[in-house]
């Protein structure tokens, strides 16, 4: 398999995103396994998975800190679409760190499944963006900008 096939901006972005260092060859070979892991336990189009990953665990409301007479308050506001996308990449990749398993692409291939059916920890840390803004909705009068 190779990512040739799958030359999508969302692919690239994620790319950029694992790569330390400046070794992108080995991100993408990582990313290539982690796609064959996936493609062996679903017999699924990974990339279909990794764009549900992403579906799932992008937020689409986030919280701001501006201060008003002295006081913070925490602001609701709604998430551009990019930087939802590029939220959900880097916690995909931080819990995929997180984890302990027999190699990085494993573990990355096991967060992409867990995200992509709705589980898991990025799943978790969208819903808690989305309470605290739910929370703080009557502040939503501060913003002005």
């Amino acid at each position: 398999m190779q990512l040739s096939k799958y030359s999508h901006y969302l692919i690239r972005k994620f790319l950029n995103h694992l790569t330390i260092e400046g070794k992108k060859e080995k991100a993408e070979k990582i990313l290539v396994f982690a796609f064959l892991d996936i493609y062996e336990k679903q017999k699924k189009d990974p990339f279909l998975v990794f764009l549900k990953a992403i579906e799932n665990s992008r937020p689409f409301v986030e919280v701001r800190s501006v201060r008003r007479g002295g006081a913070t308050y925490q602001i609701p506001v709604p998430c551009r679409e990019k930087r939802g996308t590029s939220l959900s990449m880097k916690w995909i990749l931080e819990n995929a760190r997180k984890k302990k398993a027999v190699s990085f692409s494993q573990s990355l291939s096991h967060v992409l499944l867990e995200s992509s059916k709705g589980l898991g920890e990025c799943v978790k840390k969208k819903d808690l963006f989305h309470a605290t803004a739910l929370k703080n909705r009557s502040f939503t009068h501060f913003r002005w900008f």
